[in-house]
């Protein structure tokens, strides 16, 4: 019965878990701006119930937006101020590209009377599937989360809990070499996208990047475009629609082969392309602010 503000485009359990559970779900434009504020003061004074929480996650999955603190400063006066929930994600806080760090909304003062905030050791340390995070704010929210934990499982297999232990206790090097890997892929896919005419902007964190479907296909949307894209180029991406409506001029691309797959990869989707007639540019590519969504 409640309503929960969650980004759209947003990873799907963002969404779907609160419905799941019964709740509804208001979506709310994606991006670290204004947009979002303005709609969040719109749902307040519009949902019926008020909103119990809001969602949010930056370095985000799918679109890669960053958010800086002055932003959260907002987020948490507006949560403070209109007793709302906000729920963190911050898996992919460890992986950026510049000089803007991915900052906690717990270092905000006073977000601890209304946030909670999770991270995931399955994109600093490489431990997918191995299912070890952890949470951290809000007492009574931790609390009811252990409580409920308790009932659901006895904890994760002793060896994982172990090796997590030692990631975080040991030499962070692997976290920063994990950085540059990411990076150098990064750079590797935009340069090789702008060259096979594919403008795509550039992450600034994040394992992947948020790509508007070339102009040529945009009105096919996203889940034909992927299809097209893998029966013609042997390439699989991730159809925008996959992450909310207004994800659907876009596709996700992953950054999570190596950059020799990449290489092939792009000489398959530069073959796709100028099979279509779309030509590359001759200017060098250049990195642009992320398109903003607005639901």
């Amino acid at each position: 019965g409640d309503t929960i503000l969650v980004p759209n485009p947003s990873y799907p359990i963002h969404q779907f878990g609160f419905i799941i559970a019964g709740a509804s779900v208001r979506s709310i434009p994606a991006t670290p701006d204004e947009d979002m504020l303005r709609a969040l003061d719109r749902a307040v004074r519009h949902s019926v119930p008020k909103p119990t929480a809001l969602i949010v996650n930056f370095p985000s999955n799918p679109t890669a937006y960053l958010a800086d603190l002055d932003f959260y400063k907002e987020l948490v006066a507006f949560a403070r101020r209109e007793n709302i929930w906000i729920l963190s994600d911050l898996a992919y806080a460890e992986i950026y590209f510049g000089d803007r760090v991915p900052p906690s909304i717990l270092a905000v003062p006073g977000a601890r009377d209304i946030a909670v905030e999770f991270t995931s050791l399955s994109k600093t340390y490489s431990m997918a599937g191995w299912r070890v995070g952890f949470a951290a704010g809000n007492e009574r929210l931790i609390s009811a989360l252990t409580r409920i934990k308790s009932y659901l499982d006895y904890g994760a297999f002793t060896p994982i809990q172990v090796a997590a232990v030692t990631a975080l206790n040991g030499p962070q090097d692997c976290v920063a070499d994990l950085r540059a890997l990411y990076k150098d892929r990064r750079d590797v896919l935009i340069k090789g996208l702008h060259a096979a005419g594919w403008d795509v902007p550039s992450p600034e964190g994040s394992m992947f990047a948020w790509a508007p479907i070339p102009e040529q296909f945009r009105d096919m949307g996203s889940v034909a475009f992927s299809k097209l894209l893998l029966e013609e180029a042997g390439v699989a991406v991730a159809p925008g629609l996959g992450f909310g409506e207004y994800g659907d001029d876009h596709v996700r691309i992953g950054l999570v082969e190596n950059t020799h797959r990449l290489r092939q990869a792009l000489r398959s989707i530069r073959g796709f392309m100028s099979a279509h007639g779309v030509n590359a540019p001759v200017s060098s590519p250049s990195v642009k602010k992320p398109e903003s969504v607005t639901p």
